[in-house]
């Protein structure tokens, strides 16, 4: 009797449980039902936590492996070694890059506001380029929250760029205009990070 009273039970969860997953897969099958708007999204990767730019890159290889066409401006952290783009440039992936690395190592403003100037223009150009499909704007959040970059100017290349093209903005503390603006924004929050351990940034794992 114990056998067929546990036989049963279970028999109850499968269907209690394939009752459940009925419902979300019905839910989700009206949501994609219903999103036939197909145009160029603008998502901003923003936040305290790790893996900004690594979550955009992820992006940016997607779509190369698709035969997208990308283009990749990086302001900030130009100066580093980036295996990204040692993987992207060999592909055909052009890069913008500001070269000047971490603007508490440069303490010097006037020759940031050049350099971020020097790496916009291009950038500005991609973004009114229908041929490209997808471009990531590294660490773009800085230059305007230090006010290397008009606001407006930004706003305006994000909103006339082609209907298709896919744009990503990472970096921290991304301004609030910006976001409105976007489609898609996800933040990324700090844990736990092996740099407050006292581990060093490690080549192929952190750059």
């Amino acid at each position: 009797m114990s056998d067929n009273n546990d036989t049963n039970r279970e028999q109850v969860k499968a269907e209690r449980h394939q009752q459940r997953q009925q419902k979300v897969k019905e839910a989700v099958d009206a949501k994609v039902a219903s999103a036939q708007d197909e145009r160029g999204v603008l998502m901003v990767i923003t936040g305290n936590g790790k893996g900004k730019s690594t979550a955009g890159f992820g992006t940016v290889t997607r779509a190369v492996g698709h035969g997208k066409s990308a283009a990749v401006v990086q302001f900030i952290k130009g100066g580093w070694e980036c295996g990204e783009r040692n993987l992207l440039q060999k592909v055909g992936v052009p890069f913008v890059v500001m070269n000047t690395g971490f603007t508490w190592d440069t303490q010097d403003r006037e020759q940031d506001m050049i350099a971020c100037e020097q790496t916009w223009l291009p950038a500005e150009k991609m973004l009114a380029d229908p041929s490209i499909d997808i471009v990531l704007l590294d660490e773009l959040t800085y230059m305007v929250a230090y006010h290397y970059l008009d606001l407006d100017r930004v706003l305006s290349a994000l909103k006339n760029r082609p209907s298709h093209q896919h744009v990503i903005i990472t970096g921290r503390g991304c301004h609030r205009s910006i976001i409105e603006l976007a489609d898609t924004v996800s933040e990324v929050q700090s844990v736990k990070h092996a740099f407050e351990a006292g581990v060093k940034a490690q080549v192929g794992f952190d750059y």
